[in-house]
């Protein structure tokens, strides 16, 4: 009889962690921030075509860091999940609350079950009609979901991006001074020239759809001048 393999528990969570943070330490890491005019997301992002940021539905935004495939999964899987919440019940019982819930289950299933655990980081923000009622989820590639307020980040620099954030965040700022406010957290951590940005306000005032992807005339008080590669987002 042929003895079976066997791997204790506790190293075999610790095996699946490392190499789950393995990949998303390579990852290029995403900054939410809150702001007097909404919730910003700015990403470091080389690629003209695959995107780390998007809409999710009315006020809800997502970001994604790590394996692309692995996270634009999630993030089509949300928007189906928010469809169909806001068609059977309401548009206003769709929260970034509930949706991080979901990424956190699917996520925790995954890393427990999955033959390998997603190389992810997710970032589900949604903007209030007060900053009160903003709302920061991060979720870790074992489900873990966090709860932010004022700031947060995702991807292989979270931490020293997070202590250099927290350095300057004082009262809720202004979008240009966050924009400024962020670039310099992302050059004091990465110690070089950023190779393209990618960013998105979800604004507090206006249409029932609040996502605005930034454009190159609004990043332009941030950018490096470098020419951004062809060089995929999935990183």
């Amino acid at each position: 009889m042929t003895v079976p393999f066997y791997v204790a528990p506790e190293q075999l969570v610790k095996d699946r962690a490392e190499y789950a943070r393995k990949g998303i330490a390579r990852g290029r890491s995403i900054v939410a921030m809150e702001v007097r005019e909404g919730v910003l997301l700015l990403a470091e992002n080389p690629s003209r075509t695959l995107t780390k940021i998007s809409e999710i539905y009315d006020r809800i935004a997502f970001a994604g860091v790590g394996k692309y495939n692995e996270f634009e999964s999630l993030r089509v899987a949300g928007i189906r999940y928010a469809d169909i919440k806001g068609y059977q019940y309401g548009r206003r019982d769709v929260t970034a609350k509930s949706l991080a819930s979901a990424f956190s289950q699917t996520l925790g299933n995954i890393f427990v079950q999955g033959p390998k655990p997603f190389e992810v980081e997710v970032l589900v923000a949604e903007v209030g009609p007060t900053i009160n009622e903003d709302r920061l989820f991060k979720v870790t590639y074992d489900g873990t979901l966090y709860d932010k307020r004022g700031y947060t980040a995702i991807g292989g620099q979270a931490d020293e991006l997070s202590e250099q954030l927290g350095e300057r965040y004082q009262e809720t700022p202004a979008l240009d001074e966050a924009l400024d406010m962020a670039a310099q957290a992302f050059r004091q951590v990465e110690e070089r020239a950023i190779s393209g940005w990618e960013a998105a306000l979800l604004e507090r005032e206006g249409p029932p759809r609040r996502f605005r992807r930034l454009s190159s005339d609004d990043l332009e008080s941030i950018a490096d001048g470098e020419e951004p590669s062809e060089n995929g987002a999935g990183k």
